[in-house]
């Protein structure tokens, strides 16, 4: 699946500000705590892909899924010669 204009991304209230994007080290205090905002100024792709990735299967099956997942911040991505398909969603 390709995902285009992952900038674009909208969070509805004041999610931007309240919603933290966590990960961990695996070492004491290793726990990185980022906010949306920032989130999505520094890489928008990951914010999609995040959640993106929360809504996909939890077993072996989901993370095959999220492999074949292709996130672009614009408009342009490399994959003319698939003939991906335009979805659009209102």
């Amino acid at each position: 699946m390709i995902i285009i204009n992952a900038a674009k991304l909208v969070l509805t209230g004041n999610k931007l500000n309240d919603k933290m994007y966590r990960r961990h080290s695996g070492y004491p205090g290793g726990l990185k705590e980022v906010p949306y905002k920032k989130l999505m100024q520094i890489m928008p792709e990951r914010a999609m892909e995040h959640a993106v990735k929360g809504m996909l299967p939890h077993n072996k099956l989901g993370a095959q899924m999220y492999t074949k997942l292709k996130v672009y911040k614009g408009e342009t991505h490399p994959h003319q010669a698939q003939q991906a398909e335009i979805w659009t969603i209102q």
